[in-house]
């Protein structure tokens, strides 16, 4: 698959997994399992909506994953007041996220315009 925003949610990942393995080793069941969950099922449910084949369908996971991308900016603002994550790595995760949530959100109104 070819998808921008598989692309885009793919790079978060990698880059969200690269950095949460300096995180502090007590939170490797706390904050990095779930930062880490959080932003996968971002790219997941992306690519399991598109394999449905149906608008409708698609159209809920997008929304799951608009969701769970939600939940991965506020675990690294968290992260972030809590010295965990660095300014700029937080500050370039944020700006991938945002993109990201445009352009699930683009799609999910290009979408519900179909139907």
């Amino acid at each position: 698959m070819r998808d921008i925003i598989v692309i885009k949610a793919d790079k978060f990942a990698h880059e969200v997994y690269r950095v949460s393995r300096l995180f502090p080793k007590e939170e490797i069941y706390g904050l990095t399992s779930q930062l880490r969950r959080s932003v996968l099922s971002v790219v997941l449910n992306v690519i399991e909506g598109f394999a449905r084949n149906r608008n409708l369908e698609y159209l809920h996971f997008l929304e799951i994953a608009y969701g769970s991308l939600k939940e991965s900016k506020y675990l690294l603002h968290f992260c972030y007041k809590e010295d965990i994550l660095t300014k700029k790595d937080y500050t370039v995760l944020i700006s991938i996220a945002e993109e990201i949530g445009k352009m699930i959100w683009d799609r999910m109104k290009r979408i519900k315009n179909i139907k």
